[in-house]
């Protein structure tokens, strides 16, 4: 009961300091990040000049999911994310589940794009030595670990930084290489099948994935019955507008050679009407996108583990609140540290898939989480984000993720998340079992 109340303690010393720009931000950078660099050639590669259907679809299943997020985020607002919105819903054991996967898909998720912002770096300057890649990758979350303990402020302020950064080039790319689009590129020569449609947007719905981790910082955002619905709407809005003018602008130019440029799909359509310094450029851009998604994550994913522990799932330390800066600082290290190991294994490609398949199962539980949180009308201060339709939006997302489980894992990746549930339920039973054991406190 005392660590209880320590914990609630500081979940009361967090600073709601996160208002609809700091966390559409947030939201935006999780989304925008290195895919859309790459998949607008494997979307060319499937459907040919139709690529553009397949972020329509995915634009409407992450419309789905972000209608739950924004109902469940405007009813709960501690910190946590899906987590918190699960486990005030579903109960401990549920809770448990969507912590696990929460912290599973950031963590995975983080390692990657630090592993691919370590290799562009040094294919981009020619480097030889192995010791570069070491000292990039500590580098790079060495430095944002550091800006976000000093403040969750500083945090919001170095994205919004990063974000023009980031959309500065892609901006030009757009506005500039629309005037060199070729229209018998766009020029459909057969309309692709329902099957092969929602096979591509299967795969290029990871470029919008990571919203359920930038939402963690629940329990530092001002008015989250307003202003969580307000960003994700905003951001997911913003990001979708950019994909598909991105698509239409290389597809136009790049014309069926876009099936082949499998790496720097953008910067080679960049060549063609900027030469050497437009394809340097949108190498950089692509670099300074991982770095967009590396301080989101870095801000966002640690408040999961701060969570957990807040809850009793982890160490009670890792609840910590910094005396000065007021920021959950044990936990931000932590995440960083575990990082750190995973993009150093150089296993990212398979760590990736995992991360996704985790944010499919995270959408699911959030869904119908939302439907019991609306039948016991749970809210915050104000009054909560209601979806329309009654319970029609979150079976739909129900079944949409099902179905993307499905289509878009292998035999042995399905296998690979049973075997992560079934750790999380044996985890979380050794801790059940130890409670139960637990003397009752005087």
């Amino acid at each position: 009961m005392q660590a209880a109340g320590v914990a609630e303690q500081n979940e009361a010393r967090l600073v709601r300091a996160l208002g609809v720009r700091g966390l559409a931000t947030t939201i935006f950078n999780y989304t925008v990040g290195s895919g859309i660099f790459v998949l607008p050639a494997l979307a060319m590669a499937r459907l040919g000049a139709a690529a553009p259907l397949a972020y329509l679809v995915c634009m409407l299943v992450m419309g789905l999911v972000l209608l739950c997020l924004a109902e469940a985020g405007s009813r709960v607002s501690v910190t946590g994310g899906v987590y918190a919105y699960v486990e005030t819903a579903l109960g401990p054991f549920a809770g448990f589940i969507a912590g696990a996967l929460l912290l599973l898909t950031s963590l995975f998720g983080g390692a990657a794009v630090a592993v691919l912002f370590a290799r562009t770096v040094i294919a981009m300057l020619g480097l030889r030595s192995s010791g570069w890649y070491l000292a990039l990758i500590a580098a790079v979350i060495t430095t944002f670990v550091v800006i976000n303990v000093r403040g969750v402020r500083n945090s919001a302020r170095a994205m919004e930084l990063v974000t023009v950064l980031k959309i500065a080039p892609l901006l030009g790319f757009v506005l500039i290489g629309a005037a060199f689009v070729h229209r018998s590129n766009l020029t459909w020569e057969q309309v692709p099948s329902l099957t092969n449609v929602l096979g591509t947007a299967g795969v290029v719905i990871f470029a919008f994935s990571g919203i359920e981790s930038a939402l963690s910082p629940s329990g530092e955002v001002r008015t989250p019955w307003r202003t969580v619905p307000r960003a994700a709407f905003l951001a997911l809005g913003a990001a979708t507008a950019l994909y598909l003018a991105i698509q239409w602008v290389v597809l136009g130019i790049e014309g069926s050679r876009l099936g082949a440029q499998t790496v720097t799909p953008l910067a080679q359509a960049a060549a063609v009407f900027a030469g050497a310094t437009g394809r340097m450029v949108m190498i950089v851009a692509a670099v300074i996108s991982m770095l967009g998604y590396l301080s989101a994550n870095i801000l966002s994913a640690p408040r999961s583990i701060f969570a957990y522990a807040r809850d009793g799932f982890l160490p009670a330390a890792l609840c910590a609140v910094h005396d000065r800066y007021r920021t959950p600082h044990i936990a931000i290290i932590t995440h960083g540290c575990l990082v750190a190991a995973l993009a150093l294994s150089g296993s990212y490609e398979r760590l990736a898939i995992f991360s996704n398949l985790t944010a499919f199962v995270l959408y699911m539980l959030c869904a119908i989480a939302v439907m019991v949180l609306r039948a016991r009308d749970v809210h915050s201060d104000g009054a909560p984000f209601r979806i329309p339709g009654g319970a029609l939006v979150p079976v739909a997302t129900v079944l949409a993720n099902g179905w993307l489980i499905y289509a878009t894992a292998a035999h042995g990746e399905l296998v690979g998340l049973g075997l992560i549930l079934a750790l999380a339920l044996l985890l979380y039973g050794v801790r059940h079992l130890r409670l139960r054991r637990m003397p009752p406190a005087s």
